[in-house]
């Protein structure tokens, strides 16, 4: 009697750690996995970029659209295009740069090119959002993150567009306020030239770039086939990370992120701004970050009111790339574009910020219309990015050229 009495004791005083040590190995687990899943998260995204700029290399044609934008119209559906093509405000916001440089396109076009880069730069996250289809809570949740940022771009470029174009009316170079402020501030600062920095990001997932980029020459010689074929490995490895990674940061693992991003990353729309800008200047790249920010407001770790002022964050984070690649050229037309692109950024914010209920509110609304019926979602990535980008495009050029 007295053995199985103590026998029952040692199990019940057992018990109770048994399951606090297969909890605590699980979360090892998944978060191991979840790490994995991230690296290959961003190597997707990097490896879509390096063969979508394959395909637009191989014509030209992402050159031959500026070429043509001394229209401001031209210059801002072109934008959209090319940088939702080649997923990257960054390398957009470069190839404008360079361009005005060069003198082939005006610096009173170029910022509106600039404007059309940061509507271009978030179909990313839309497209990583769709990776939660399945789930309508998740789904609605992720999609209307990626909506804040699209939204803010739109509604931003709404205001910003008609006061540029109508202030640049009355100028002989047809450069507007926005666009002489920027010129003013490029003489005060008169910065030095310094050396383009390597994104921290791109050197870690250049391996995986290279392996794709060897497998698709290992097909075709062709760089357009080539490039059409790494673009889908990218797109195959990006949806299929986004899934596990998702299914990892749940039960115990969610739990301890959910705790410390609510705690300590997301406690207010102040610290989340602060961690959006620094991310994004860390990563040099707004896409991988607000991507990020979908998939963990699709799983609850972060709420979506607090989205918001991460997005307008990163949106400011990613023109740190383009100022110090325009510095890095002597031409003061390329200072300028890089700070019309701060600019535009810091005003949206202080319009938006305090009016924020009308884009928030509209994201939600359409969130919850696409997660009723997804067939919404699809509707507004291809609109926005394409169909109405290249139908404008071809009407500008037929009628207004």
């Amino acid at each position: 009697m007295n053995q199985d009495h103590i026998d029952e004791n040692h199990e019940s005083n057992a018990s109770p750690l048994r399951p606090l040590q297969r909890r605590r190995r699980g979360a090892w687990k998944h978060g191991i996995i979840a790490g994995l899943c991230l690296y290959f998260f961003l190597s997707a995204i990097n490896i879509m970029g390096e063969g979508l700029k394959y395909v637009g290399d191989a014509g030209d044609w992402l050159q031959r659209i500026f070429a043509h934008g001394d229209n401001p119209f031209v210059a801002l559906l072109g934008a959209v295009f090319v940088t939702a093509v080649v997923q990257s405000s960054s390398f957009t916001t470069a190839l404008i740069i360079t361009l005005v440089a060069s003198g082939q396109i005006s610096l009173a076009t170029a910022v509106f090119a600039i404007m059309g880069a940061n509507i271009g730069t978030s179909v990313t996250g839309v497209i990583v959002s769709l990776g939660n289809i399945r789930i309508r809570r998740q789904f609605r949740r992720a999609f209307t993150a990626a909506l804040m940022h699209d939204i803010f771009n739109l509604v931003t470029v709404a205001v910003l567009f008609p006061l540029e174009l109508i202030t640049g009316a009355f100028h002989p170079d047809g450069r507007g306020w926005l666009t002489l402020t920027a010129m003013r501030l490029t003489d005060l600062i008169g910065a030095p030239e310094v050396e383009n920095p390597n994104s921290p990001v791109k050197v870690i997932t250049r391996p995986m770039v290279n392996l794709v980029d060897g497998v698709g020459g290992l097909f075709t010689a062709s760089p357009l086939l080539k490039g059409i074929i790494i673009a889908i490995i990218g797109l195959v490895l990006l949806f299929t990370a986004l899934v596990f990674m998702v299914k990892n940061l749940k039960g115990a693992l969610l739990s301890r992120v959910e705790g410390l991003f609510r705690t300590y990353f997301f406690r207010n729309d102040f610290t989340s701004y602060v961690v959006g800008v620094i991310s994004t200047v860390l990563v040099q790249a707004s896409t991988i970050t607000t991507s990020l920010i979908v998939p963990l407001a699709g799983a609850g770790v972060v709420k979506l009111k607090r989205v918001f002022a991460f997005m307008l964050g990163a949106n400011l984070g990613t023109t740190f790339t383009g100022v110090i690649a325009a510095t890095a050229n002597p031409v003061s037309a390329a200072v300028t574009v890089a700070l019309f692109h701060v600019m535009f950024n810091l005003i949206g914010t202080a319009i938006w910020y305090p009016l924020r209920i009308v884009p928030m509110g509209l994201a939600r609304w359409y969130g919850r219309l696409a997660a009723e019926s997804k067939r919404y979602a699809f509707i507004f990535l291809f609109a926005v990015f394409v169909v109405i980008p290249v139908i404008g495009l071809i009407i500008t050029e037929v009628f207004f050229m």
